[in-house]
């Protein structure tokens, strides 16, 4: 005799995700403005950052990839150029599609100033992208790092999958990444909520599998470091993060820190380590 299988043994992914995304956007801050990429100043300090703090990840995620000065590459959320502008001087073209009016804007300033010129940027999300219209794929290579943030995750693997005739390749958390473990400990004192976090690489590689393809995944080490000048740069900084307005919530965010902080010469540093997952598969013939 057997048992009957528990409903819900073999979920939809594809809800799975979408329900988690809808629970991550009832812990987001709608006053800060920190990830507004149409705001060129954010883009900048991002850009400043990749160049810092990323070069670890950017560097592991280059050489990771199977990239020929042939290859044509697609980069999706593009950000300001984070992988496209080292990665363009070892493939033949790369197509950036990134929606942020300030990444694009920091992407060609940097693209111009050093003298590439085989990247092409698209300003769309990548959920109103037309592959035919929009795009000139197929490609060697699809890539989205760390920007799968598309609420219809299943819709969103198929479009990158149907442009791509060698390889596609995620880059996604697969536990929380340092910020996010922040944002679990605070919410609940701060604001009387639980925090909710986002799909991780565990709903990609289940729906993937789900979707008959069956990928390779790697677990690499993700890194994340906040840097500043003054202990009232930080503390601003930090009480936007988590909007912190009341002086008891101010005071919260203060002592939780303060175990945090190290110092490095002039400045005060707040860091913490975590794992992504590098999700990839070859096409079939």
């Amino acid at each position: 005799m057997s048992l009957p299988e528990p409903a819900d043994m073999n979920p939809d992914w594809n809800e799975v995700w979408k329900f988690r995304q809808k629970q991550h956007e009832l812990s987001r801050v709608s006053d800060d403005q920190s990830h507004n990429w149409d705001k060129k100043e954010n883009a900048e300090r991002y850009d400043a950052n990749s160049r810092t703090e990323y070069d670890a990840r950017i560097r592991l995620t280059l050489d990771g990839l199977d990239a020929t000065r042939d290859s044509r590459v697609l980069d999706i959320g593009a950000g300001p150029g984070t992988l496209a502008i080292p990665l363009a001087p070892r493939v033949r073209h790369i197509t950036a599609v990134e929606p942020g009016a300030g990444m694009v804007s920091i992407l060609r300033e940097r693209a111009a100033k050093e003298g590439i010129t085989n990247i092409s940027c698209v300003q769309k999300l990548w959920e109103d992208v037309d592959i035919d219209r929009d795009l000139s794929g197929p490609y060697d290579i699809v890539i989205a790092s760390l920007s799968l943030t598309m609420e219809d995750i299943r819709e969103a693997l198929e479009k990158m999958d149907a442009t791509s005739r060698q390889y596609v390749c995620l880059y996604w958390f697969v536990d929380f990444p340092f910020w996010e473990r922040m944002y679990a400990d605070l919410w609940e004192p701060l604001h009387g909520s639980p925090y909710y976090a986002g799909p991780k690489a565990d709903c990609l590689f289940n729906l993937l599998y789900q979707m008959g393809i069956y990928a390779n995944v790697e677990m690499l080490p993700l890194g994340k470091e906040y840097r500043f000048t003054s202990h009232n740069d930080m503390e601003t900084f930090f009480n936007r993060r988590f909007s912190a307005k009341t002086p008891e919530q101010q005071e919260t965010v203060k002592l939780y820190l303060k175990p945090l902080i190290r110092t490095e010469g002039q400045d005060i540093v707040i860091s913490g380590d975590s794992t992504f997952a590098k999700i990839w598969w070859k096409k079939s013939g």
